[in-house]
């Protein structure tokens, strides 16, 4: 058959994405950026990639007319717009229209668990407005409804590791209380196939979750007991949901927005009540301590296949940061440094790949946390989301408060577009020659107005200290002698 992936650089998307490869369906990639699509799909023949905005009907014109089943895994939960549920519609609406000029007779939608439909967050109504919405279309629906999803770089998962591995005490709000039936990833992915062209499907919803009905307090203690960690959580009831927002915002590696929005949401109890799924797809239901073990699995073997922060940062479905990947030349202040060395580049490529995350940023790394720390302050992302793999980068990665624009490891160029609160614009661009023996490294910062100068300027002996050392750095660590340095 022939499937249309929308959100298929998305967390969902891009694991479900080599299964339906595997079964032998041709998959349509709808994305708004191919250039952020994996660069190992472009040459299967079974994949076609479309361009197309969801926020733009008109743009949607080059859907081929013979589709046959559609996913639908768009949505803006971590949107720093205010107005995220009218971004959702009508990208929803634009997405039925353009649907009813095909021969699609199926959509399948991952949606969330609604059990009170009069008390739901602004997030699961903008939900089930899009339920509704796609409910319109010509296609018969299928609506999956899950809560908390467990796997390797899933949001939910890693804001659980963060809460549980940072802090041996916690002082929680009473939402923890709440209960949740959690799911492991690869349960989602066996529904998410197990429901394609099934006529018992057509037109239902159903919840999917695994065996286990916890409040997120026992989700944080079991966390701790696979990880053998002793954690103490002690729950009041003073926290509002803005500072509970804030608490997450600080501790975790969450942007603001997506705090907020989950907050909102654990307020909301969360448990199956719509049956049926189970007699239509077969799978044994992973429990929620075996889902954890599962995702470390992945962790430990750097084979994390997708991460929410790989997402734009803001959630923004217009955001495209790929269009930052030309670094700019006039009217830019720099810090360029170039070192010969005399040991082989490919192990000087190896320390450049390694850089952020737990690998830090090799010099001064108590500055560079202390600006992370600054940056949540004002809104920003700070330096907690890490990195997805510790020895690889990809095109669109999120790399601490960095985003990849581009990664070519065979080159040995990698260029980084900073997404921390700046007055102006930055890019790091780092560059093995192997032919030269060379490792360069610039920092390009494109000030906005009088405040961007002044900001550049009275850092600027601290940027000279800090670029210096990191870009030596780089090269002692693999114990190569320096033979020249150019600043």
């Amino acid at each position: 058959m022939k499937i249309l992936l929308t959100g298929a650089t998305g967390y969902i998307g891009k694991r479900l994405l080599p299964h339906l490869l595997e079964a032998g369906h041709t998959v349509v990639c709808l994305v708004r950026d191919p250039r952020r699509f994996s660069d190992e799909y472009y040459e299967n023949e079974r994949i076609v990639i479309v361009k197309g905005d969801l926020l733009d009907e008109k743009s949607l014109t080059e859907i081929p007319t013979d589709i046959d089943i559609a996913y639908y895994f768009v949505h803006s939960m971590g949107a720093s717009s205010s107005h995220f549920s009218t971004l959702e519609s009508k990208a929803a609406k634009n997405f039925v229209n353009a649907l009813n000029k095909t021969k699609a007779k199926q959509i399948i939608y991952l949606s969330g668990i609604i059990n009170d439909e009069t008390e739901l967050s602004k997030h699961l109504s903008s939900r089930l407005n899009v339920e509704k919405i796609l409910q319109e279309a010509d296609a018969e629906t299928t609506i999956l409804r899950a809560a908390i999803i467990i796997g390797s770089g899933s949001g939910s998962f890693e804001i659980i590791r963060d809460l549980a591995e940072k802090l041996p005490i916690m002082v929680t709000p009473k939402w923890l209380k709440t209960k949740c039936q959690p799911i492991a990833i690869k349960n989602v992915i066996d529904y998410l196939l197990g429901v394609i062209n099934k006529q018992e499907a057509f037109g239902k919803v159903f919840d999917i979750g695994g065996p286990d009905i916890l409040t997120y307090k026992q989700m944080l203690q079991l966390y701790a007991k696979v990880r053998g960690l002793k954690r103490i959580i002690i729950t009041v009831p003073v926290l509002t949901p803005r500072l509970s927002s804030y608490w997450l915002y600080f501790v975790t590696s969450t942007n603001f927005q997506l705090a907020k929005s989950l907050v909102d949401s654990m307020k909301n109890k969360v448990v199956c009540e719509i049956a049926g799924i189970e007699n239509i797809v077969k799978t044994n239901l992973i429990g929620y301590e075996e889902a954890i073990e599962r995702a470390f699995k992945m962790i430990v073997t750097n084979k994390v296949e997708s991460s929410w922060i790989d997402s734009a940062i803001t959630g923004n479905l217009e955001q495209n940061f790929l269009d930052k990947v030309e670094v700019p030349e006039y009217g830019c202040q720099t810090d360029e440094r170039t070192i010969h060395y005399n040991i082989s580049s490919a192990e000087v490529k190896n320390k450049v790949w390694e850089i952020g995350g737990k690998n830090g940023w090799y010099y001064w790394n108590w500055a560079w946390v202390l600006r992370g720390l600054l940056d949540k302050v004002v809104g920003g992302v700070g330096l907690r989301r890490g990195r997805r793999s510790p020895t690889e980068l990809k095109q669109g990665d999120a790399l601490d408060w960095w985003r990849v624009i581009f990664a070519n490891k065979q080159t040995g160029r990698l260029i980084l577009y900073a997404e921390m609160k700046v007055p102006g614009e930055a890019w790091l661009e780092l560059k093995v020659d192997e032919k030269k023996n060379s490792f360069m490294q610039k920092a390009t910062f494109r000030p906005n107005g009088l405040l961007g100068r002044l900001y550049w300027y009275s850092l600027l002996p601290i940027h000279k200290i800090i670029f210096n050392g990191m870009a030596k750095k780089i090269i002692s660590e693999t114990n190569a002698k320096i033979v020249t340095v150019k600043n």
